[in-house]
């Protein structure tokens, strides 16, 4: 079959910090094309809507799949359903990702008939047996399929995740990915899921809090094809398993291969395993982002990070030490007053890290989504970006706006002004030597892009598909919130879920 896989646009905060290339989009186009099919994927992100339509035009797919990773693209997903079903009618469209999977039954009744199916879980394992019942006719007992007859099977999770690779030779426009400096950079994946159950994340809901690790082997074979040098470890939390990180290093210095990292971690696994770290370093590990969260033993209790502020401290140091550094993530509670910014303002100025806020928001997966008491003052899924407010604000909505765009500016000044830009000077004229110029117009653009007035004027903007009003839940039982759950692995035999 003729497969056309679309990754939406951009959301705000992609505009200044970083453009991630689609992986899991990759892989499953990795899938589906080593099962026989003709896949062509258009990214969105770093392509034009006319791109698109013109691919449509000339490709005219029998099948097309929107990723939806992201709440705020599904608007967008939606309206693109409905086009490419007027141009090519007989066209099987389906949504698939991390967040429709959460909301896929009211996604097709907002569709209205333009999309036939959401995937719900992983889609390397049911991309291939989806083709083949399209094309055979009748999906609805493809693992975790929903379509308007209602869920099928539960969905398949990946007994490995060495495979399938993902299809980078498909992407165009690859030197527009980039995270902060690293610039081009591509991402790869060594571990799936992870073990903590924090309230505001939905990735262990996802998974059901389970824990896939690829093999050293496979990992540096991996890294070794990738043609970009820099490369951002996608993974939720690095190297909790010390040995597995020390075997993948293991193998990438036999192979002598050099890049620079990007990754993600915990401030306890950092403490526990310098070591692993340290190694990763020598090895061109040049960034590392921690969730901390919260500054305060009560703010982290609230999301439930099972970490203490002193620990977060004593991570900073450990990170400094090695030579690595961080990018520190703060979440911003609609709550707060001008004192409580104030204290973040003052202790983001102190550290030398690099910090960057996002905005409490329940999302459907997560356990807030169904025990926030505060109540929804909107349910326009293009605001659900962790850059706007979706609960009540203490301060007056556009007052908390100029609080948080403030709070961002100082920062954005200690980090990307024009002194950053000249200490930056040699890696911006490498970059711009290569014709990079992610890098240098991150550096400019935060004032074009954060300001209270557009951020204010967004909850003003018509709405026409909204989120599901969320349902209070007993989540003692925290398996009723999983996507995925053990028992359902590739190759293993699923039950029709009862309607």
């Amino acid at each position: 079959m003729r497969v056309l896989l679309v990754h939406p646009s951009a959301l705000m905060y992609s505009e200044i910090f970083l453009r991630l290339e689609p992986l899991g989009l990759e892989r499953v186009a990795g899938a589906a094309r080593d099962a026989g099919h003709t896949v062509r994927v258009v990214d969105l992100q770093v392509l034009s809507q006319d791109r698109l339509r013109r691919e449509v035009m000339s490709f005219r797919p029998q099948a097309l799949g929107i990723s939806l990773n992201y709440l705020a693209n599904i608007p967008e997903a939606i309206e693109l359903a409905t086009r490419v079903k007027r141009v090519v009618p007989g066209c099987f469209v389906f949504f698939g990702g991390h967040s429709v999977s959460f909301v896929a039954e009211e996604v097709l009744q907002q569709a209205d008939g333009a999309v036939d199916a959401v995937v719900r879980g992983e889609g390397e394992p049911v991309i291939a047996p989806l083709l083949d019942a399209v094309r055979d006719g009748g999906v609805d007992g493809v693992p975790g399929i929903v379509t308007a007859s209602g869920r099928g099977p539960a969905p398949l999770m990946l007994h490995s995740i060495d495979s399938p690779l993902p299809a980078r030779d498909l992407m165009r426009n690859r030197r527009r990915y980039f995270i902060g400096e690293l610039d081009p950079c591509a991402s790869i994946e060594f571990t799936r899921g992870c073990p903590w159950d924090c309230s505001f994340c939905s990735a262990w809901t996802f998974y059901g809090r389970s824990y896939r690790k690829a093999s050293p082997e496979a990992a540096a074979a991996e890294l070794a094809s990738i043609r970009e040098p820099n490369v951002f470890i996608v993974d939720d939390v690095a190297f909790i398993r010390p040995e597995h990180g020390n075997a993948i290093a293991a193998e990438v210095e036999r192979r002598g291969i050099r890049k620079q990292y990007y990754l993600e971690t915990r401030s306890d696994v950092l403490l526990r395993h310098p070591e692993v770290f340290e190694r990763w370093a020598r090895l061109g590990l040049r960034y590392m982002f921690l969730g901390m969260e919260a500054i305060d033993a009560a703010g982290l209790d609230l999301y439930r990070k099972r970490v203490s502020p002193d620990e977060n401290i004593k991570a900073l140091e450990v990170a400094r030490k090695i030579g690595i550094t961080v990018a520190i993530n703060l979440i911003v509670d609609p709550a707060w007053d001008e004192e409580q910014f104030r204290v973040v303002r003052e202790f983001a100025l102190a550290v030398p890290e690099i910090v960057h806020f996002t905005v409490m928001t329940p999302y459907p997966g997560t356990e807030i989504w169904h025990t926030e008491s505060r109540r929804l003052t909107t349910r326009d899924y293009r605001l659900f970006d962790i850059q706007h407010a979706v609960v009540p604000t203490t301060l007056p909505l556009g007052r908390f706006y100029e609080e948080l765009v403030r709070t961002q500016a100082v920062i954005n000044r200690k980090h990307l002004g024009l002194r950053t830009a000249f200490g930056a000077a040699r890696i911006l004229g490498r970059n711009l030597l290569h014709g990079q110029t992610n890098f240098a117009r991150m550096l400019w653009k935060f004032n074009k892009v954060y300001n209270p007035e557009r951020q204010l004027a967004d909850h003003r903007m018509p709405v026409r598909h909204e989120l599901p009003l969320p349902k209070r839940l007993d989540v003692g039982d925290r398996r009723q919130l999983y996507v995925h759950t053990r028992g359902a692995t590739q190759g293993a035999p699923s039950r029709r879920v009862a309607e």
